[in-house]
């Protein structure tokens, strides 16, 4: 585990997220929707949403991470899966945390791309590695982040099956 992190503090990310909006802003992009990929990316989404003035939220759950630096071979899109319809011919803005390998925002980008007049990614990190180089990002870094959201453990366990 990486000693050195980036650390983003609620606060920080109240300004990181409305940069970001602005930087969307300031390129000319008016989204139709925004398709948040989460867990992460609601975050993102719900903030973006506000500052761009765009209502219509669509979310993705996809997993990938299970624990720091730890992460399944592919992404997996989980239920419910949005229906392609919903998107049909809409300017797509993806919002999620951190495109770190870029897997996750390739397989939503990809899965969008048939069916959307434009899509285009926002989050507020990215990495040098991701595959992936979006359209609109806050700050670049190569360390793990510890996000206000993750930051602590959960109060309660998962109780499985």
């Amino acid at each position: 585990m990486p000693a050195e992190r980036e650390v983003l503090t609620w606060e920080s990310f109240g300004a990181a997220s409305r940069a970001l909006a602005q930087e969307v802003a300031d390129s000319g992009y008016r989204p139709d929707l925004i398709l948040s990929i989460a867990r992460g990316g609601l975050f993102v989404a719900g903030s973006l949403g506000y500052a761009l003035d765009v209502k219509n939220l669509h979310v993705m759950n996809v997993e990938f991470y299970t624990g720091v630096d730890q992460r399944l071979d592919l992404p997996v899109m989980l239920p419910p899966v949005p229906n392609a319809v919903d998107l049909s011919g809409a300017r797509v803005l993806v919002a999620d945390d951190v495109a770190d390998t870029g897997a996750t925002l390739k397989l939503v980008r990809d899965f969008c791309a048939d069916h959307v007049a434009d899509v285009r990614c926002a989050v507020i990190y990215e990495k040098p590695r991701s595959t992936v180089e979006c359209e609109y990002v806050w700050r670049r870094t190569d360390l793990w982040i510890d996000f206000p959201w993750s930051a602590e453990p959960p109060v309660a366990a998962d109780p499985g099956p």
